[in-house]
């Protein structure tokens, strides 16, 4: 198969394995519905093959589903863009500092991606996200502190850290210079990423 058609093979197999799994069928029992062989639905839900029509109208037929909508080409994956100025700032700071949500998915978990500085002697103080959130953190400027659970430590430019996010933690700027870094905040579940209450 070429690659269109590489594609739309997989576009098949996939919405051939969700219409399944939401009957709750085994492979056995759609093939036994649609009157075509185990070996079949395994090579159409894999994309390994690219059915005929007859066999996809069985399929359809078995699902509950009319063939177009089986066969319609796969969407495109979507691409969303913030632009500098759209970007939403949930906190700033008396010396300068802000933090900017600049980016953020909702699946399979939300992650919000920040644009952070801190100015002079700023600090800021999160609660305890939802449990199982992690965050990454990468200094792009200056020098910072991130203590997660009360446990410090002294970033400089160009460092990384990963941490859990369902403990207090909190980023501080002691030095005399800003401080800027990027942050990643991945959480559990299917709400989409949104600033805790010591961000508003």
């Amino acid at each position: 198969m070429d690659g269109d058609a590489a594609r739309l093979a997989d576009a098949i197999g996939a919405r051939v394995k969700q219409r399944r799994r939401a009957r709750g069928w085994t492979l056995d029992q759609l093939a036994a519905a649609a009157g075509l062989s185990r070996r079949m639905i395994v090579s159409v839900e894999a994309g390994a093959v690219n059915p005929s029509v007859g066999t996809l109208l069985r399929l359809a037929d078995a699902l509950g589903t009319g063939l177009p909508r089986l066969v319609a080409p796969p969407d495109p994956k979507p691409i969303r863009v913030t632009r500098a100025a759209d970007a939403a700032v949930r906190w700033t700071g008396p010396a300068g500092g802000r933090g900017v949500l600049v980016a953020g998915t909702a699946s399979p978990g939300p992650v919000g991606l920040w644009d952070w500085t801190l100015g002079p002697g700023e600090t800021h103080t999160r609660a305890a996200h939802p449990e199982g959130t992690r965050e990454l953190l990468h200094v792009l400027a200056g020098a910072l502190t991130v203590e997660v659970d009360g446990r410090p430590t002294a970033l400089g430019p160009g460092d990384a850290i990963a941490f859990p996010g369902d403990v207090e933690h909190r980023y501080t700027n002691p030095h005399a210079s800003p401080a800027r870094f990027a942050l990643a905040v991945i959480e559990p579940g299917t709400a989409p990423p949104r600033p805790d209450a010591s961000d508003e």
